[in-house]
C-alpha cells in the first residue's frame, strides 16, 4: 500500500497548484485538503503499530452553493487516482424508512474502486487485447472452408485462382492479406455475425424500485447471471464488432479476485466520500420549538451517519470495506441553521470546519479566464468545430462578470453556475446560426454584452437566469 500513497506524494504546496489550475480562489479550502491529503501520506511512513490510531481529519465545508466545494473533492480525487464519490445527505433516510440507507455511499465507493482497478487492469493488458481481437476479426471474416475448390470462400478464389497451391499456404497468405486491409481500416464498414451479451433492462427495474432496494435488485441480478444476460447473435459492423471483442478480451486477462483486492485496500486507504446538503439534515428550527415532524428522520440520519464515519465495517458484495481511513467531507449552505445543530457526537468526527467565500465581479472575471477549461475556453472550442473563430474582449468578460454578479444579488445566489446561464443566453443567436457562418471571426464586445443582458436586468425579466 505505501507504494500507492507514495505514487501521488504531493506536498500540500503542490496540491494546491495543481487545485488552482481548475478553481479559482478559496484558498482555505484548497489548504485544508492539501493538508488532509499530506496527512495519509505521512500516515503511511509512521511506526506501523501507530498507524490505526490516526484517524484522518475530516472536513466541513461552509458556503453557498456554486462556489466551488464539490470540485474541490472531486478535483483533489481525481489527481490522486482515488475511488470518489458524491451523495446528497437530503437523499439518506432512518433505518426503518423508505429510502436509501447510508452504507449505500460504502458500497457505491467500492464500486468506484472496482472500476478504477479494472481500467488500470485493462490498460495494462490493452496489448495483448488487441492481438487477441485481431485474430477473432479474421476468424469471422475468413470461416474454416473445406479443402474442395467448391468450399472455397469467395475471397480466397480471388485471392488465389490457382487451385493447384496447398490449401494452407492458400489460407496463409489469405488471412494475411486480410490482416493488413484491417490494419489499414479498409474493412470498418464490412458486417460479421457475433454473440453479444443480451443485458436486462435496467430502467425498468429503476423504474418500479426504490433508491432503498435497488442495490439489492442488483445483487440479485449478479447472483442469478442475469448482468451479462443471455447471448444472441447480432450483424455488427468490423468497427463495431471490434469494441466489443475488445472488450471481452480484455476482461479475460485481468484477474478478478486481484481486482478485488486491490480496490479494497485503495477504497480503504484513499477513498473520498463527498456528503453534499448535510445542512438539509439538521432539524434545529422545528427543535427549537418542540416540535418533532420530519426532524425525527433527520436526526436519526445522522445517527446512522455517525459509525460510517467514526469507523465501522460495512458489508459489500466485493468484500467487507473499513471505513476508519476513508475521508469525509461534508458541504452544506447552512442559512437556515449552523453547525453546531448537528448532534455533538458528528459535529466531532469532522474536526476541519472551512467557511467558503461568496463569489464577487473580480472572482467571475478570473473564473471565465483563468482555469484550464474555463468557460470561455470552451465555447471558443465549441464554437471552432462550426468552423467560427469566437474571441471575448477583456471589456465584454468584465461585463459578463458584472451581470453575473448583479444577477447573483438580485436572486437567489447560486455563485459561478450563474456564468452559464448568462453566457448561453448571451450566445444563444450565435449557437443557432453558427453553422451558417463558417469560416467567419465573430468578436464578443463590452457593447453586444450590455445590449443583449441590460434590457433583461433592468426589466428585472430574470426567469431566463434561473437554472
Amino acid at each position: 500500500m505505501k507504494t500507492l500513497i507514495e505514487q501521488y506524494a504531493f506536498t500540500p504546496r503542490e496540491t494546491v497548484g495543481e487545485l488552482d489550475r481548475y478553481i479559482v480562489g478559496q484558498d482555505n479550502a484548497k489548504r485544508s485538503v492539501a493538508i488532509a491529503l499530506r496527512n495519509r501520506w505521512r500516515r503511511q511512513r509512521v511506526p506501523e503499530e501507530m498507524q490505526a490510531d490516526i484517524v484522518p481529519k475530516n472536513i466541513l465545508m461552509i458556503g453557498p452553493t456554486g462556489v466551488g466545494k464539490t470540485e474541490i473533492a472531486r478535483r483533489l480525487a481525481k489527481l490522486i487516482q482515488a475511488p470518489f464519490v458524491k451523495v446528497e445527505a437530503s437523499k439518506f433516510t432512518e433505518v426503518g424508512y423508505v429510502g436509501r440507507d447510508v452504507e449505500s455511499m460504502i458500497r457505491d465507493l467500492m464500486e468506484e474502486g472496482i472500476n478504477l482497478e479494472r481500467e488500470i487492469a485493462e490498460i495494462e493488458v490493452q496489448g495483448k487485447a488487441a492481438k487477441a481481437t485481431e485474430e477473432r476479426l479474421l476468424d469471422l471474416l475468413l470461416p474454416p472452408s473445406s479443402s474442395s475448390s467448391e468450399g472455397r470462400s469467395f475471397e480466397s478464389t480471388l485471392d488465389n485462382p490457382n487451385p493447384s497451391q496447398s490449401p494452407s499456404e492458400e489460407s496463409s497468405k489469405t488471412r494475411e492479406t486480410f490482416r493488413r486491409m484491417l490494419r489499414e481500416g479498409k474493412l470498418d464498414e464490412r458486417e460479421v455475425e457475433l454473440e453479444v451479451s443480451a443485458r436486462a433492462p435496467m430502467s425498468t427495474i429503476q423504474n418500479f424500485s426504490s433508491d432503498g432496494v435497488q442495490d439489492m435488485v442488483f445483487q440479485i441480478q449478479d447472483m442469478m447471471g442475469m448482468k451479462g444476460g443471455p447471448k444472441k447473435r447480432r450483424k455488427l459492423t468490423i468497427l463495431e464488432a471490434r469494441e466489443h471483442i475488445e472488450k471481452e478480451e480484455a476482461e479475460k486477462l485481468v484477474d478478478n479476485d486481484k481486482i478485488q483486492r486491490k480496490a479494497l485496500v485503495r477504497v480503504q486507504e484513499s477513498g473520498i466520500v463527498f456528503i453534499d446538503e448535510v445542512d438539509k439534515i439538521v432539524g434545529g428550527q422545528t427543535k427549537s420549538r418542540g416540535g418533532n415532524g420530519p426532524d425525527v428522520s433527520r436526526e436519526g440520519v445522522q445517527r446512522d451517519l455517525l459509525p460510517i464515519v467514526e469507523g465501522s465495517t460495512v458489508t459489500t458484495k466485493h468484500g467487507r470495506v473499513k471505513t476508519d481511513h476513508i475521508l469525509f467531507v461534508a458541504a452544506g449552505a447552512f442559512h437556515q441553521s449552523k453547525p453546531s445543530d448537528l448532534i455533538p457526537e458528528l459535529q466531532g468526527r469532522f474536526p476541519i470546519r472551512v467557511e467558503l467565500d461568496a463569489l464577487k465581479k473580480e472572482d467571475f472575471i478570473r473564473i471565465l479566464q483563468e482555469p484550464k477549461n474555463s468557460l470561455v475556453r470552451q465555447y471558443i472550442a465549441l464554437m471552432e468545430t462550426e468552423g467560427v473563430r469566437l474571441s471575448f474582449t477583456d471589456d465584454a468578460i468584465e461585463r459578463i462578470a458584472h451581470f453575473a454578479a448583479q444577477a447573483n444579488e438580485q436572486i437567489e445566489n447560486i455563485g459561478a453556475r450563474r456564468l452559464h446561464t448568462i453566457l448561453e443566453t448571451l450566445l444563444e443567436e450565435l449557437s443557432f446560426t453558427a453553422p451558417e457562418q463558417k469560416n467567419q471571426a465573430v468578436e464578443i464586445s463590452a457593447q453586444m454584452v450590455e445590449e443583449k443582458l441590460s434590457s433583461i436586468l433592468e426589466s428585472e425579466d430574470l426567469s431566463r437566469f434561473v437554472l
